[in-house]
């Protein structure tokens, strides 16, 4: 089973896990690190190593703001951002995942909150 998600998400994001050299600056650069239980260069691994149901349970899933800093920092153009999305969408896509409904956004938002925030929400949460 395992393969064959590690497939799935391999083809969803298009990303070449084998490229990653792990020098570790799509982590250090992460606005997110502090509140990951996996950092972009373990996701990077996890995938390589198939340990995609380990990921899937993660709240780092949700955690990652879909900034793709760690994109813009990757020497070797890995994108584990691409990774945490797909993977995302693989939870999401189980019935019963949706932590967020699309109608449950708008009653949350406020003066403060940026816009950036309400779209990735629905990229996160929406089907």
């Amino acid at each position: 089973m395992s393969d064959r998600l590690k497939e799935q998400v391999l083809r969803t994001s298009g990303v070449n896990v084998l490229k990653c050299m792990r020098c570790g600056k799509c982590s250090a650069t992460c606005p997110s690190y502090d509140e990951m239980e996996y950092h972009p260069h373990q996701f990077v691994y996890m995938v390589e190593k198939g340990e995609i149901e380990k990921l899937m349970a993660s709240p780092s899933i949700y955690k990652c703001l879909s900034c793709f800093a760690c994109i813009e920092r990757c020497p070797r153009d890995v994108e584990p951002a691409k990774l945490v999305e797909a993977i995302r969408l693989m939870v999401i896509r189980q019935q019963g995942q949706n932590h967020l409904k699309p109608g449950q956004i708008p009653e949350m938002l406020d003066e403060e909150l940026p816009q950036q925030a309400i779209v990735t929400a629905f990229r996160k949460y929406a089907k």
